[in-house]
């Protein structure tokens, strides 16, 4: 028997590698000889890069970089042969900005553009980036900037590329473009399809949570109104015809644009990435899961992506999950068969998680017992 684990991260609780060496513990006892596979899975945000890393034998580089507010940390990406995985998160994340501090003007993407230069020296050829879970509203000048472009302003000075420089835009400087991207496959891992501006842009969409009220929404999205038209008056492309453009507060737009990155999913790019389909041969089930899982899950999410792949090669796929939401259901259409949880009783969301790998081992044996028993039976 060959059983397939690839499980996303349950945030806040389990990694996805965690969640698939519980549920081998719990398909031996169950099975005893079985071939247990496990290749972790993400969908371009948290734990992207430990996903890819740890099911094809890469590893992490470390950068000196600078967060959202320019202060110096350092940041790690993937490695493997010469390619790069790179989560935005890492260095240009929500969380490495504290809550009181959370203003999206003052932001920038500066730090993604670093790692990528970083993977550039070090010979990487094909680069994925990750853009989920970022805490900038800046159109990706930051990124651009350290990456060779310059923002100008009407009176020829250059801008540092911040969520408050969009409105000052006046001219964009290609010249200066490292040349290695132009002998560099670059490729965006993006679950979202929001256009730069308007109601569901990346300012009026995703700026909120990044720390913005009211006020500040209204300011980023003219300026970021601005910066398109500088775009598309300089660049002939107008984002907000481009598919997943306000991203990351717009990196999407800048990496698609300037550099002429390629838009992917997310999941798909990852299950490419870690030879998903080459591991489906001979397969006879899959687990997958994630920490709650609800209609958003249909969404170009982790459970959605595995279940289309195993169908697609007639391999039953399960869901073993945190919990479960309004909508959950709806995976059914996406090849998964079934779907369970791993709270055994009612709880409080902090016990649940505070327990999780615990229960997350005991419902995996039962539901393992589940599928024996329905073995039999068929037998």
């Amino acid at each position: 028997m060959k059983l397939i684990f690839a499980p996303d991260s349950f945030k806040g609780s389990m990694s996805g590698k965690r969640a698939a060496e519980l549920l081998t513990l719990a398909a031996q006892k169950v099975f005893g000889d079985c071939e247990c596979v496990s290749l972790p899975a993400a969908d371009g945000g948290e734990g992207t890069v430990d996903a890819v890393i740890s099911a094809v034998g890469g590893k992490k580089a470390d950068a000196a970089v600078h967060d959202p507010l320019m202060n110096k940390i350092s940041a790690a990406y993937g490695i493997f042969e010469d390619k790069a995985v790179i989560e935005a998160a890492a260095a240009s994340g929500l969380t490495l900005v504290p809550g009181r501090l959370r203003n999206p003007l003052n932001t920038t993407s500066y730090s993604t553009g670093e790692l990528i230069a970083d993977a550039l020296k070090r010979g990487c050829r094909e680069i994925a980036v990750a853009i989920g879970g970022s805490a900038t509203n800046d159109g990706g000048m930051g990124c651009a900037r350290a990456l060779g472009v310059r923002f100008l302003d009407k009176n020829g000075a250059e801008l540092s590329g911040c969520g408050r420089d969009l409105i000052s835009v006046d001219r964009i400087d290609l010249s200066g473009v490292d040349p290695g991207l132009a002998k560099t496959k670059l490729t965006v891992l993006c679950d979202v399809k929001n256009p730069l501006c308007g109601k569901n842009g990346a300012t009026l969409t995703f700026s909120k949570q990044k720390g913005a009220t009211p006020e500040i929404r209204d300011e980023l999205e003219r300026g970021m109104c601005s910066y398109r038209e500088v775009i598309k008056k300089q660049c002939g492309a107008d984002c907000d015809r481009i598919e997943g453009a306000g991203a990351a507060g717009g990196l999407g737009a800048a990496l698609k644009v300037f550099f002429g990155a390629e838009m992917r999913s997310g999941i798909e790019t990852v299950l490419d990435l870690i030879n998903f389909d080459r591991h489906l041969q001979n397969a006879d089930l899959v687990v997958t899961g994630e920490g709650r899982t609800d209609s958003q899950s249909c969404c170009g999410k982790v459970m959605q992506g595995v279940g289309l792949r195993a169908k697609k090669y007639g391999v039953p796929a399960v869901g073993l999950s945190g919990s479960l939401g309004d909508g959950a259901e709806g995976l059914f259409s996406y090849g998964i068969c079934s779907l369970m949880t791993g709270v055994d009783r009612p709880m409080e969301l902090d016990e649940a998680m505070e327990n999780a790998e615990p229960l997350y081992l005991n419902a995996a044996e039962r539901m393992f017992r589940f599928i024996k028993t329905g073995m039999e039976m068929r037998g």
